[in-house]
């Protein structure tokens, strides 16, 4: 089964993991510390996380070190960096029609 980026952010624990290591490396072992669920199923949502390309593993000795590959992070961000726009605009545009009601009604008075 191909997954791909989204998927992969889908779920909340998966988006933690992301987070907690984004500005580092750390063990497998280091990660499911941050977490009160099993090592194995932090192994399972690292496994989602590395065949999407959002983690990577590496063996160095005993240990695996895992750790964030941004860039393929950069279709969901510009998926949602769309939608942000547009929802944005129509925030303005709302914004706008408020206090246009709102200066009507103080001419009024």
């Amino acid at each position: 089964m191909r997954r791909d980026v989204f998927q992969a952010i889908a779920d909340p624990i998966r988006r933690e993991i992301i987070d907690t290591l984004s500005g580092t490396q750390m063990t497998i072992n280091e990660v499911s510390e941050k977490f009160e669920i099993s090592r194995p199923a932090i192994s399972k949502h690292l496994k989602i996380l590395e065949e999407c390309g959002i983690v990577s593993v590496t063996q160095k000795g005993r240990e695996r070190f895992c750790y964030v590959n941004h860039e393929n992070l950069i279709p969901a961000f510009l998926w949602i960096e769309k939608y942000h726009k547009q929802w944005e605009k129509r925030i303005d545009s709302f914004e706008n029609y408020v206090n246009q009601l709102k200066n009507e009604n103080k001419s009024n008075e």
